[in-house]
């Protein structure tokens, strides 16, 4: 291989390495771009759930009814049976037969912390559920 032979492979691969490096600036435009894009949106999205937020709790001051669904009504008939008995929410899955995957007992945790709003239910400690007496 002589000198002009190299010197023209040279050039060869920093024609590609200019031409790959303009791509990638392309790219990092369009995503910097898409970011910034993001990035607003999530503000705005923060800013809407905060004014919500702050609204709600002055439209209406009286606690939702309890729900009379099965599922609400499981749980409620498990505590009223067990009154003095604090569970967990895997534990009342279990207790009544219901499916113990994560899935599941995570609506129920949110179901429990409701009735607790509701002051049907007390949390004698973090995580688990007991009837009001």
């Amino acid at each position: 291989m002589n000198v002009s032979e190299l010197l023209a492979g040279l050039q060869a691969q920093h024609d590609e390495a200019t031409t790959r490096a303009g791509e990638l600036r392309g790219q990092i435009e369009h995503l910097t771009a898409a970011l910034a894009e993001t990035n607003a949106r999530l503000a705005d999205l923060g800013t809407t759930r905060k004014i919500i937020a702050d609204i709600a709790p002055a439209a209406g001051s009286e606690p939702d009814p309890p729900e009379t669904n099965t599922a609400y009504q499981a749980i409620v008939n498990a505590f009223n049976q067990h009154p003095n008995q604090a569970f967990r929410a895997r534990e009342l899955h279990e207790l009544l037969g219901m499916p113990t995957d994560e899935a599941s007992v995570n609506i129920t945790r949110s179901r429990l912390g409701r009735l607790t709003r509701q002051g049907f239910l007390t949390q004698p400690e973090r995580g688990r559920y007991q009837k009001r007496t």
